[in-house]
Order: structure tokens, then sequence, then C-alpha cells
């Protein structure tokens, strides 16, 4: 296990990495940098990046089963949450999210920019009255399905294809937004739309933040499609850090997929010598 001593120092490398800036801060010699496998890959613009990122309890709960999911991350599981979001373009959430939450989806506990904010509405549900369309901070994009009447409204609105489960393609989502210039990605909430990526196989990496308070009952943070053999469970390179009040476990999805195709090719090798 890692543990994380981030400094202003690192931050403010982290974000000139984040800015793509051609000299990126320095950092010095004696600095501990072990935080920066954790962050940089976020934070480094080349390829499509799509992050999640779920803060949960011991238990694997993100709230109580009347909803209350106000302290399940502690100070230091929020700062996490908030630096990754200053080092994204974009952070993604389910309708559902801003209707039972009303989250700003701003950077408040570190220093940085503010992601652009998109709410995944298939149905046109998106509250007029929600908190993020009226702070004045950064824009709101609003992906609803092409068969659901326009309204006028204070966001901009992008109508993407409906799919046979009435929900939106990641895909779709995901190509939206890169013509929008917007490539790294955190998908933050809900349990449904983080599951929706990952079974679409299109999370890089998924952060797992998690407290040490034990809920008992209540939602859980992913629910992915039911699988009948642990053989076919996601077994993805994982890192784990302390920091502070959370423990972060980094799944690498990115490495699990090479990981996957280079075995398969050799059991087709394998098959192939043997026949």
């Amino acid at each position: 296990m890692r543990s994380v001593r981030m400094t202003e120092e690192l931050w403010q490398h982290l974000l000139s990495l984040r800015e793509g800036s051609v000299r990126p801060v320095a950092l010095s010699t004696d600095v501990d940098a072990s935080c920066l496998s954790l962050y940089r890959p976020i934070a480094i613009r080349g390829e499509p990046m799509v992050l999640a990122q779920v803060g949960q309890s011991l238990d694997g709960r993100v709230a109580t089963p009347t909803g209350d999911a106000q302290d399940v991350s502690g100070c230091d599981g929020i700062a996490h949450l908030h630096r990754c979001r200053a080092l994204v373009d974009a952070v993604v959430v389910g309708v559902g999210t801003v209707v039972a939450d009303n989250p700003s989806l701003s950077v408040r506990a570190v220093s940085g920019r503010s992601p652009v904010r998109v709410v995944v509405d298939c149905n046109g549900r998106m509250p007029e009255r929600a908190k993020m369309l009226h702070d004045g901070g950064a824009p709101v994009l609003v992906l609803q399905a092409d068969d659901v009447p326009l309204r006028s409204s204070r966001h901009a609105v992008i109508q993407l294809p409906r799919q046979a489960d009435g929900g939106l393609a990641p895909p779709d989502i995901l190509e939206a937004l890169a013509e929008r210039g917007l490539t790294t990605v955190l998908v933050e909430g809900g349990a449904n739309t983080i599951s929706r990526f990952v079974d679409a196989q299109l999370i890089d990496r998924l952060h797992v933040s998690v407290a040490p308070i034990i809920i008992g009952s209540g939602p859980a943070g992913i629910r992915l499609s039911p699988i009948d053999r642990l053989s076919e469970a996601r077994r993805p390179e994982v890192q784990v850090y302390n920091i502070g009040t959370d423990i972060v476990f980094d799944c690498n999805f990115r490495a699990e997929m090479r990981h996957g195709t280079a075995s398969a090719d050799r059991e087709d090798i394998l098959m192939a010598d043997l026949a």
C-alpha cells in the first residue's frame, strides 16, 4: 500500500500537466512523488481517458436506505474526488443523482478548474431548480433521448438515439463529448450510470474510495450485469493507496483488457498446437 502525501508543489505540477503545459511545473529532487501514479494518468493529455469514482463504506454501501450519503467519505476522500474533478474535462452523472442529491459537481476542496458538468437524462427529468443550473459555475450539458420533446431551459441539450433498453449508449455519450473537446471524463454516479460504462468496457480506471464506516444496508455503488461463475468476474490490475481518512483502490481496467487479449492469444496458440 502506498501513502499519498499531497503537497502544493505536487498539486501544481499535476495541474500543469492537466493544462497540457509544454514545460510542467518542476518538482524538487527531494519531493515524495508516490501519489503521482494515482493522479498522473488522469492529468496527462494525449489519448482519451475515462475514469469512474465510487466513494463507499467498508461493506460496499454508498448511502443509507433513505438515501443519506452526506458523510460516507472522509475529508480526504472528498479531497480525492475533487482532485479527480479538477484534472478532467467533464464529469458525468445520471439525472437520478441530480434529483436525489442536487450536487454542484464543482471543485471546492482543492484549487483548480471545475469541469463541464454532464447529466445523462434520457427522459427529460432534469429539475429546472437544480443547483448547478443557477450557481454561475462551469457549463452544464444535458444528454437526453432524441424522442423526448425539447423544452426551453437554462442548459444546453444534446439529443442521442435511445437504445432498446430505454437508455443512452455510453459510446454515443463519449463521442458527443469528444466532439466538444471533452476527452478526459469522470463518471461519478450513480450506480446505474457507472455500471453501464463498466459493462460497455469503456472505463479505463475505476477508483473505489473506501471509508472506515459500516452502514449495514442501503444501495451499492456499482451494480453490474449478473454472472454465474467467479471466473467471469472482472479482475483489474489494482494499486492501493492510503490517502488519510480513506483507502483508494485504483483499478486499471485498460491493463486488464490488455492481459485478457494476451491470454486469449496464448490460448489460441496452444489449441492450434494441440490440433
